[in-house]
């Protein structure tokens, strides 16, 4: 389903906006840097559904331009049959970030998807916009265009969040493979949480309008079905489930609406609190995302805060545009990894059964710690008393992040000056050393805090085989 908060530069303390959300699949992750690519001409790349899918398909080849951006992104291995890797979006070198989030288009749509549908998936249009966007708008024209010319391959509704440091776009694509599609422009004064993604009134006779874009047949379609007559063009009530903003997403808006009317207005704290609070962020979500929407001198200085889980127990730690690496312990593994239950790591098994039969993943990197198994032991160990453990959690990860909330914002002078000086090889490998530093201090420190729960649970008695399944009350 996914998670996705904006808010724009006039209600932040630092003066630029923040884009940040999670994913939310029962699958691995891993946070990746992907960098600038030439292609050569006549390439393409694959991308649909195939037949396996929830809503099956027909993959297709889709032609690749000359040359696609470096970014940051997380990739997952499994969502409704959709073909791996998958991403829900990150962020590139020209400051577009992107959030996928589900979006549930009306059951008629979803019935009249073709079994035999063809077109680029949620994830294809991600990856493409922080491929090639310059600009928020840009990602936007550039899906359009390419539902266009291509379709969408739909598994029941789905939307982004695209964003840069001016403005961002709640972008809506439909089920039923009419290539039917909506975005809404979000401004400087904005507060816009997707989960599910939403779009009210469209002033459909206003064509041109700046804050507006859409397939050309989004209103004909809707009177051609008898869903829309005349008046204001609601896309959630037309195309959409009908709810408008579900109980969390009112409950979040609000919550940072308020925390946006104080003096000191919203920060970085404020928005890890977004997306760590119990009542959005549970064992569903598979990592967390901080973008701060910013226009540095350099590009490497570009970042995003990553935590490898949902975030209510994992601590975030900073990621740079410029870097070439990140720590093994974060790259992909066996855990969770769709496929890798029936795989060895035995070279001599390719030469016997074929290539399906040896793992997809680094043996190297198998050879290190985990970042999301070690996340995910001590979410499932500090649920096992939440009343005692979460707060005493919640508050290690805090202070971790007001020590690198400093730190990030001395390390990026020292990396702004070097570069100035014309030091640019210095400056990114200052970040590439700062930040696998502090990605393995991180883990590190989850790491403790497990072993020390473990421990009291062990001494009392709590940490029970037969014990039920237990969670934190949420909101959606």
């Amino acid at each position: 389903m996914s998670y996705a908060i904006y808010v724009g530069r006039n209600l932040t303390a630092e003066g630029h906006a923040w884009l940040a959300g999670y994913g939310d699949e029962p699958s691995s992750h891993w946070l990746e840097i992907v960098p600038r690519t030439t292609h050569q001409p006549g390439a393409t790349f694959r991308g649909g559904v195939g037949h396996t899918a929830d809503l099956p398909g027909v993959r297709i080849d889709v032609p690749q331009v000359e040359t696609t951006f470096r970014h940051l992104r997380v990739s997952y291995s499994y969502y409704k049959g959709v073909p791996a890797p998958i991403t829900n979006g990150g962020l590139n070198e020209h400051g577009v970030a992107v959030r996928d989030v589900w979006s549930p288009s009306r059951e008629e749509l979803v019935a009249m998807t073709p079994r035999d549908q063809r077109g680029l998936n949620y994830s294809d249009l991600a990856r493409v916009c922080l491929d090639r966007a310059m600009s928020a708008r840009h990602g936007v024209e550039l899906m359009g265009e390419l539902i266009a010319g291509h379709g969408e391959a739909s598994y029941g509704g789905n939307s982004h969040l695209i964003a840069d440091s001016n403005e961002a776009w709640v972008v809506i694509q439909f089920a039923g493979g009419k290539g039917l599609w909506a975005a809404h422009r979000l401004g400087p004064d904005s507060i816009r949480a997707s989960r599910p993604g939403y779009i009210h009134d469209i002033p459909v006779n206003e064509p041109g309008h700046p804050d507006f874009m859409y397939s050309e047949n989004l209103v004909s379609f809707a009177r051609e079905m008898g869903w829309y007559e005349d008046g204001p063009f609601d896309v959630n009530a037309v195309y959409g489930d009908g709810k408008g903003r579900w109980e969390g997403v009112a409950w979040i808006e609000d919550e940072m609406r308020e925390r946006a009317a104080r003096p000191e207005k919203i920060g970085l704290a404020d928005m890890i609190w977004a997306i760590r609070t119990g009542k959005l962020t549970g064992d569903s979500a598979g990592y967390g995302q901080v973008v701060p929407l910013t226009e540095p001198e350099n590009t490497s200085l570009r970042m995003m805060w990553h935590a490898p889980i949902g975030s209510v127990a994992a601590p975030f730690a900073p990621v740079f545009m410029g870097q070439d690496n990140v720590p093994p312990d974060f790259a992909k593994h066996r855990y969770l990894t769709t496929g890798e239950d029936h795989r060895f790591m035995d070279p001599r098994r390719d030469q016997s059964f074929g290539p399906d039969v040896v793992s997809q993943v680094n043996q190297a990197v198998e050879g290190t710690r985990c970042a999301v198994h070690e996340c995910k032991r001590l979410l499932y160990l500090m649920l096992q008393d939440a009343d005692r453990f979460v707060p005493e959690v919640t508050r290690a990860l805090e202070d971790s992040e007001t020590r690198l909330t400093v730190e990030t914002a001395r390390m990026l002078k020292l990396a702004e000056a070097l570069s100035r000086a014309g030091n640019d090889a210095d400056a990114r490998h200052l970040l590439d050393y700062f930040s696998n530093t502090e990605l393995t201090r991180s883990l590190d420190l989850v790491i403790a805090l497990s072993a020390s729960i473990e421990a009291r649970l062990r001494t009392s008695g709590t940490l029970c085989a037969d014990a039920p399944l237990k969670g934190l009350p949420q909101v959606w």
